[in-house]
C-alpha cells in the first residue's frame, strides 16, 4: 500500500472525527449489551452513543474544511451512498437518543421480577402439590 493512504497522512481534525465515529459506535455497543441485561445504565450509554454519533456527523465539515452548508449541498447533490449513510445514521441516533431517555425505558429496565417465596415446613413437599 503507498504510504499516501496510510492514517498518518492524514490531517488531524479527519483523525478526530473517525475517532468520533469509532468511539460512538462503542458506546453504543456496550450500551445494547448492557440493555438486553435490563441494566440502567445500558440506556444511558445509548444516550450518549447516540450524542457521540450525532455530535461525530456534524464535526464532520470541519474536519474537511468547508463551510456546512456547501458540505450538505455536495451530500445531495451528488446523492450516493455517502448522502444515505449519513441521513440514516442522523435518523437512527435521533431515534436512539429518544426512546433512550424515555419514562418506559427506564421503567422496563429498573423493573425486577418478584422472587418466589420459599416454601417452610411440612408443606413443602406435600404429595397434594404434584
Amino acid at each position: 500500500m503507498p504510504a499516501e493512504f496510510s492514517l498518518g497522512a492524514l490531517p488531524g481534525w479527519v483523525l478526530a472525527d473517525l475517532a468520533g465515529y469509532l468511539g460512538a459506535g462503542l458506546v453504543l455497543l456496550l450500551g445494547a449489551l448492557a440493555t438486553l441485561f435490563r441494566a440502567t445504565a445500558g440506556a444511558v450509554l445509548l444516550g450518549v452513543g447516540a450524542v457521540l454519533a450525532i455530535g461525530a456527523l456534524l464535526t464532520e465539515p470541519a474536519s474537511v474544511g468547508v463551510p456546512p452548508a456547501r458540505f450538505v449541498d455536495a451530500m445531495f447533490t451528488h446523492g450516493g451512498f455517502a448522502m444515505a449513510d449519513r441521513v440514516a445514521l442522523a435518523g437512527l441516533a435521533v431515534l436512539v437518543l429518544v426512546l433512550a431517555f424515555l419514562p418506559p425505558t427506564f421503567r422496563y429496565l429498573r423493573y425486577r421480577t418478584p422472587a418466589l417465596p420459599v416454601w417452610a415446613g411440612r408443606e413443602a413437599y406435600s404429595s397434594r402439590s404434584w
